[in-house]
């Protein structure tokens, strides 16, 4: 906007700590620019080809997140591929298929492995290229970059370089890493929305150099010439230390002007900047870190049964050549041939009687090649088909859609779908997670009196009514929720500018004075309405400016120097307006736990307004400033106990020369040079932030998810452990605890903490090893006693522990015992936990108990806790993640991007576990033992053959019939098992949620399961095997005397193989569906069309099946009357058992499928388990019908050992 008029919003000075930004004093300390690690040289606005230019030396703005190039695909895929050792077993044998040693032809062993991998790289191949669409959809986005004479054109982000100058417009995203020279504001100030990068929405304010600020225009950047000197790349996204030459001048560079890639201008105009880092040289990408690679437990122990099978048929190869190795020795012995038909006096040396260790060994070659059906090719890619469809089903769920954020449940990986079926604990954030991340300003207490009538949730559940004896406030009449965003606050003793009646009417002024002015709140007015709005760092100072607002103190301009307020004049009772003079900002941090801001008022007095935690704030008290301590104190407590939020209110006065002092050393630390200049800055204000006078507290509320108590008392039935790790104070987590029912009346609370008369007393000793030592001590015993309260106690517990006691109890020493006790609590709580507690917790719980685990979280400060987790499920709400179609290249902090799935709601984590992963654990588990099941079946035939032709290594079936059994025949319907099958509906699994400790407990997928399925396919085989040779072997086949050769034989059993294992599928499904039956029976008329048409290709091709179907079996009633015969005799031991399991030995699962039939007038008994009492509690009304029917039956379940019922 060349020659266009400026808009005016002074914030440089207010927000950077120093107001005399001149010349940068190089004396204090400037040696690390220009030393290891603070190399970087960039020259602006220089021309490529200029000798200045930093374009060769740094790299390009062009981004790459895929897996794979175009020349690196095949190679990098393959070798993924083959690192399974299933898929490199199958690789090795047919390069054997090749020579002499193959029991089969190199096609026939070649197609199915081609087939499977490409299967899995077509599928790679497509992800990858979904990932360069949306690298070339970001890589092709344009800004405006100087060109010459003042022209800004055009340009692709991919094409930026390090140098240029570019001018970023409204709502537009930073494309590098920028150093802020100006913008539309004089002061060069902008506002910035960093939410790809923290999760974070409220608005963070950058401000650029004084020196440059008064480049506006794209004319004045014609002759633009600077050189900055900083930090080389990393990945320190709040850090930044440099400087810029301009004018023969150089100047200090802070984070203040750094605009980093992926965040997005808000409310500027336009900014020019200079480009500092590019392409994988910004902080987001050096962020941009692969997350942790997470499998199931199911897929490691399948690893360890195929490496069982690999033994198996190891052992079965040894047998058999130690067998083969023995008979060929005998057949040439004394010039007698024994086995005359191999003719071995001139036998090859496979079957020299000469040499019968050599034939042995290649018989064994031979066999591992054979036998390799046990190994079932397609199971990986069947597992990948099965999750990518069952993740479909859980993005699609329209229950799990939040129509209010327009999000739907996203499965970000399937290879933890059936994770989701085995959780055993639930690690919770508190705040966005639980609750909504939107603060309300309920109360206060001022020089020691409470205000505020509202009720908070906490204050409504039953159980707190009846624990808590504090009383809010003198009137116990409730407020009416207001309609005022982040304002729920009533009380008539000052609302309407009745606090000028109150006694403390000054204290009440200051008060409300502070909230008006402490804080970094950008206002905003609206021109069609006049009414004011607010953009502030966080909710809870959003909340207090409003409530300033709304009581009368309303904060509506903002300058360089000044804030300016309308407010009530006590003297006149009218509103006037005042201009406050801004003097500094001392910032909140993690480590200060509070803020301050230095004004002078229109009579000159100097004041520091300060707020913050209570735990830093009454130790800065002055003795004279105490008069209210012990009365807020109290209601901080009371605010707590309530669930509220609270900050701790206090100013002081000084004279001009204390703040000249000041003033001078947080200029001269500013200025520095060094890598802890902010923890100088920190040292300085610590000095200047003393000797308070108290005003009093604030309490905001953060209101619960809708449905959250619900959600956990579903996960509590299902036998979930829950624990919250949450960085409030202690009695506000126990009382939002009692209000989303993580807390219940009744449950024991065993509290470990340093918050003791002990601990406190022995602070005020120097030594800092004798505290540590102490601590220790103090953190055991309470440890060791809560055990003991464990110990043989049926009542149901719950732990509570805060920051200071993990620091100790999570130290290698102590953290097995804090694990101990708890695994025996119901409930646990972490309160002030830091976010690398969070995930040094996450990893003790997982490690510990070797149980499942998942973590769910919204926020930058969950990340650790999310990827330490077995499964990490991101909060996709207000802080949780960004709606831009790249966000996989932007928020590498925020909770969603560092989860596995994502949701929009807590109370969605319900459906998600009890239902989704209910499903997908079983519907897995059958489908791998299945698997195992058909392989068996297939491979230990062919076994039992080899030892009924004295291991001959010639194979019963036709080489294509061996290839096509696992890829086409059998393959199909087990994906139908494991997408659609349905053992409960979902409304049963909900109304019986302790169904879900069938994958907690691993019932499904257990050894004995495993061996049990394995068991049935070795029995099947066997049947298979000798009711066909018995069949088939001493008469005549057909009509015309022909008697079975081994074409017939081998195609008589493998159609009994493929009835047989296709019925047993149908046999395990509990919800049929269309696609089932197709699938199912399609699959069996499949393999008659192969026969037929494999049938009549040439012999060369068809060998042994060459019109075997046509002129040998299809003709023949023996043939048919066979195969009936031995597939229902083979199957009736299956459903024998099956029965015998359903009358005499049910499980719970069983129970509930029963119960799901109210036309069943009789159920099946048992006096095995424990007593109906214990269905009748999860639902009482599905359980009449039983009750009345079986009086006297017993219907419990087993014993799920870890399951906790709770009153």
């Amino acid at each position: 906007m060349p020659g266009g008029r400026r808009r005016k919003l002074h914030l440089g000075k207010f927000h950077s700590f120093s107001f005399r930004r001149g010349k940068l004093s190089f004396k204090y300390d400037h040696s690390q620019i220009g030393g290891p690690g603070f190399c970087r040289v960039v020259h602006c606005n220089e021309p490529p080809l200029s000798s200045l230019s930093s374009v060769s030396n740094y790299t390009t703005n062009y981004i790459r997140t895929t897996k794979y190039t175009v020349a690196t695909f095949f190679p990098k895929s393959l070798f993924e591929q083959f690192r399974r050792v299933a898929n490199f077993y199958f690789l090795v044998t047919g390069v054997l298929a090749f020579t002499p040693l193959a029991p089969y032809t190199a096609v026939s062993a070649i197609v199915p492995l081609i087939f499977v991998i490409g299967v899995t790289m077509a599928k790679e191949g497509i992800e990858d290229w979904r990932r360069k669409q949306q690298d070339t959809e970001v890589n092709n986005r344009k800004v405006k970059v100087h060109k010459n004479s003042g022209m800004f054109e055009p340009t692709e982000w991919k094409n930026l370089k390090v140098g240029d100058i570019v001018k970023v417009d409204k709502d537009e995203f930073f494309p590098a890493d920028l150093l802020l020279l100006s913008s539309n504001y004089e002061e060069g100030i902008c506002y910035v929305e960093t939410m790809n990068l923290d999760g974070e929405t409220n608005l963070k304010l950058k401000q650029g150099l004084e020196a440059t600020s008064s480049f506006y225009t794209d004319v004045s950047f014609e002759n633009f010439k600077a050189q900055i000197k900083c930090e080389d790349p990393n990945a320190n996204l709040y850090s930044f230390i440099g400087c810029v030459e301009f004018e023969q001048t150089q100047y200090p560079l802070s984070p203040q002007q750094l605009l980093l890639r992926d965040s997005k201008l808000r409310n500027s105009d336009y900014i020019y900047g200079a480009v500092i880092f590019t392409g994988q040289d910004t902080k987001v990408m050096q962020n941009s870190t692969d997350p942790p690679s997470k499998r199931s437990k199911i897929e490691k122990k399948m690893d360890h049964i195929i490496y069982v099978l690999f033994l198996m048929l190891f052992l079965m190869s040894f047998i058999g050549s130690i067998f083969f190795g023995v008979w060929t020795r005998e057949d040439y012995q004394n010039g007698k041939m024994k086995r005359w038909y191999i003719r071995p006096d001139s036998a090859t040396v496979f079957f020299d009687p000469r040499r019968p260790v050599t034939a042995a060994v290649y018989h064994f070659l031979t066999c591992l090649m054979l036998y390799g059906y046990f190994i079932p090719i397609s199971l990986y890619v069947s597992i990948e088909v099965v999750k990518v469809l069952q993740s479909l089903f859980i993005n699609q769920d329209i229950h799990m859609y939040h129509e209010e954020t327009d999000r739907p449940a996203h499965a970000r990986t399937s290879n933890l779908n059936e994770e989701l079926g085995q959780v055993d604990t639930v690690l919770s954030d508190k705040t966005g997670t639980l609750t909504c991340n939107s603060m309300e300003f309920v109360k206060c207490s001022i020089a020691g009196i409470p205000y505020g009538h509202a009720v908070t949730e906490v204050e409504r559940s039953p159980g707190q009514r009846k624990l808590s004896g504090y009383h809010h406030t003198q009137n116990p009449k409730e407020a009416k929720p207001s309609s005022i965003k982040g304002f729920n606050f009533s009380d008539e003793r000052i609302e309407n500018g009745n606090w000028v009646k109150e006694k403390n009417s000054e204290v009440i002024q200051k008060f409300f004075h502070l909230l008006a002015l402490c804080h970094t709140a950008i206002s905003e007015v609206d021109e069609a309405t006049g009414k004011i709005s607010y953009e502030a760092e966080s909710p809870d100072e959003a909340s207090f400016v409003i409530a300033a607002r709304e009581l009368g103190f309303e904060f509506y301009k903002r300058t360089q120097t000044s804030i300016s307020l309308h407010e009530l004049d006590p003297a006149s009772g009218e509103k006037v307006e005042r201009v406050y003079q801004l003097l500094n900002v001392l910032e909140f941090n993690s480590s200060r736990k509070r803020m301050s801001v230095i004004v002078r008022d229109e009579k000159g007095k100097l004041f520091l307004l300060c707020k913050g935690a209570d735990s830093v704030m009454f130790k800065r008290l002055a003795k004279s400033g105490r008069e209210f301590e012990d009365n807020t104190r109290e209601h901080v407590k009371g605010y707590a106990i309530a669930g509220l939020r609270t900050l701790v209110l206090a100013y002081r006065e000084f004279e001009e020369a204390e703040y000249t002092t000041f003033s001078k050393k947080l200029s001269a630390v500013k200025n520095l040079m060094s890598a802890d200049r902010d923890a100088l800055v920190d040292e300085v204000a610590e000095e200047i932030e003393k000797d308070l006078i108290l005003l009093g507290a604030t309490a905001v509320e953060d209101r619960l998810q809708y449905g959250v108590p619900d959600c956990i008392d579903k996960l509590a039935r299902a036998g979930i452990k829950i624990w919250v790790l949450t960085g409030d104070k202690m009695e506000t987590a126990i009382n939002v605890g009692f209000a989303c029912s993580l807390l219940r009346q009744g449950m024991k609370q065993i509290i470990i903490t340093l918050d003791t008369p002990e601990f406190e007393a022995l602070e005020k000793v120097e030594n800092k090893d004798a505290i540590r030592k102490a601590s220790k001590e103090i953190i055991h015993q309470q440890i060791t006693k809560g055990k003991s309260l464990i110990g043989g106690n049926a009542e149901v517990f719950a732990l509570i522990i805060d920051g200071k006691s993990l620091t100790y109890a999570l130290e290698d020493d102590m953290k097995d015992e804090l694990l101990q006790l708890s695994i025996g609590c119901s409930s646990v709580i972490c309160c002030r936990s830091s976010p690398k507690q969070k995930a040094l917790v996450t990893r003790l719980v997982k490690s510990g108990t070797r149980r499942t685990t998942l973590a769910i979280g919204d926020g930058a400060n969950d990340v650790g806790m999310l990827q330490e987790a077995d499964i990490g499920v991101g909060i996709s709400g207000v802080e949780g993640m960004q709606v831009t179609k790249w966000l996989v290249l932007s928020s590498v902090f925020c909770a969603v991007m560092s989860s596995d799935i994502a949701i929009a709601q807590f109370r969605y984590l319900e459906r998600l576990l009890l239902i989704h992963g209910h499903w997908c654990y079983r519907r897995i588990s059958s489908l791998i033992c299945y698997f195992f099941y058909k392989n068996i079946l297939f491979g230990f035939s062919l076994f039992l053959y080899q030892a009924y032709t004295s291991f001959s290594a010639q194979p019963v079936y036709n080489d294509w019939f061996l290839s096509l059994y696992n890829v086409f025949f059998t393959s199909l319907p087990v994906v139908a098992l494991g997408v659609f099958d349905q053992d409960i509906s979902l409304r049963f699994c909900l109304r019986f949620p302790r169904l879900y400790q069938e994958g907690v407990q691993n019932i499904l997928f257990s050894w004995s399961r495993i061996t049990s399925w394995m068991f049935n396919g070795f029995l099947s085989a066997v049947s298979v095997f000798f009711l066909c040779i018995t069949a088939l072997e001493p008469q005549a086949f057909n009509e015309d005397g022909q008697v079975a050769d081994g074409g017939i034989m081998g195609s008589v059993m493998y159609t009994c193989i493929v009835w047989i294992a296709n019925l047993q599928m149908a046999l395990s499904v509990s919800y049929f569906t269309m696609i089932h039956h197709l699938l199912i029976w399609g699959s069996i008329i499949l393999w008659y069309l192969f026969l037929l048409t494999h049938g009549t290709i040439t012999p060369t091709i068809s060998t042994s099946a060459y019109k075997v179907f046509v002129e040998a079996l299809a003709p023949t009633p023996t043939f048919w009357v066979i195969t009936f015969f031995v597939v229902v005799s083979t199957l009736l031991p299956y459903l024998a058992f099956c029965s015998i399991q359903m009358w005499f030995f049910h499980t719970y699962h069983e129970i509930i499928r029963w119960i799901r039939h109210p036309e069943s007038s009789q159920y099946p008994e048992s006096n095995c388990f424990s007593s109906r009492s214990h269905l009748m509690e999860e639902n009482q009304d599905l359980s009449n019908d039983l009750i009345s029917s079986s009086s006297n039956s017993n219907l419990g379940s087993r014993n799920f050992g870890g399951a906790i019922t709770v009153a």
